[in-house]
């Protein structure tokens, strides 16, 4: 097998810690992954990895291997656009994640420009709304919204989410639209409970130069960022979102803003991928566009 081929395959099975999922990965059969480990493990004379029916993992040689690995492949990747390239020879599968305030059309024209500009990369897109455990490891990079701490992974920030306090019609017409901080405290919310634990997001407003938080009573706990939203369009109380996520709503009056002159400061908008020296060359493409276009699909609620 190709030297530089087996490279891959033992990267990814160190990056996934599976033969199996690094076969699905890379679409090779599990055969292969396994000689290609193999083969490396008779070249050097070492054992690479430690295989249990439960997991793999590597060796105290398999991790020196794997820094040496990761230099000659981003060497190879540099050296392969020295001279530039044409757009299609560049392929392989990427793999993102969204919030899902991006999926949305604007966002899908933006990432439809990129697969026009790069027709042979096929494009794996999942939505998730989880900050914690920030990139999984069968995803090559994400995007999210809000403050991202993982030392594991390189953290680019993007631009900023405009947050907006909005009601359905009908809330406001049943309990009165608040025209202050402290009329809130007659006024029901839907909290939201991020990701598998933690305490509901607090209500942020920014008040005479100084961020506040705000305490209303709760109308109902959802730990799913779409059925927070269906809560706000069904009227059990105010919520608190991106107003990329309600910009249509927001026109075709199905919500309404309150308090737009105390809108919090905007939350930062990051892509995050692993922190190695080697990326894969559509991963490289994928981030440097995302940071070249800003995917800006609604300047009034995404910005710099």
């Amino acid at each position: 097998m190709d030297f530089l081929q087996s490279l891959r395959i033992f990267m990814k099975v160190s990056e996934l810690s599976s033969f199996t999922r690094a076969s699905e990965s890379l679409q090779v059969g599990r055969p292969q992954v396994t000689l290609a480990v193999r083969d490396l493990e008779l070249k050097l004379g070492v054992r690479l990895f430690e295989r249990t029916t439960r997991r793999v993992t590597l060796t105290s040689e398999g991790g020196a291997f794997r820094k040496r690995a990761e230099s000659i492949l981003a060497d190879v990747a540099d050296a392969s656009s020295m001279f530039g390239g044409t757009a299609r020879a560049l392929g392989g599968k990427l793999r993102i994640d969204i919030p899902s305030a991006f999926c949305q059309i604007g966002f899908m024209d933006s990432l439809r420009d990129f697969s026009c500009t790069y027709p042979e990369v096929e494009i794996a897109l999942g939505i998730t709304d989880r900050s914690d455990d920030v990139v999984a490891k069968e995803v090559d990079c994400v995007i999210r919204i809000g403050d991202v701490k993982d030392s594991d992974f390189i953290v680019s920030r993007i631009g900023a989410a405009v947050m907006v306090t909005c009601a359905a019609p009908s809330y406001l017409s049943e309990f009165g639209e608040p025209k202050s901080l402290a009329e809130l405290a007659d006024h029901r919310c839907v909290d939201l409970l991020p990701g598998s634990a933690g305490n509901p997001r607090p209500f942020i407003f920014h008040n005479i130069d100084e961020l506040q938080t705000a305490t209303l009573k709760r109308a109902i706990l959802v730990a799913d960022e779409k059925a927070y939203l269906e809560c706000g369009l069904s009227g059990f109380g105010i919520i608190q979102v991106p107003g990329i996520l309600v910009n249509f709503h927001l026109r075709h009056g199905q919500l309404v803003e309150v308090l737009r002159d105390l809108r919090p400061t905007p939350r930062m908008v990051s892509i995050c991928y692993a922190n190695k020296s080697y990326l894969a060359p559509q991963v490289r493409v994928f981030v440097d566009w995302v940071r070249d276009h800003h995917l800006i699909f609604d300047r009034c609620w995404l910005s710099k």
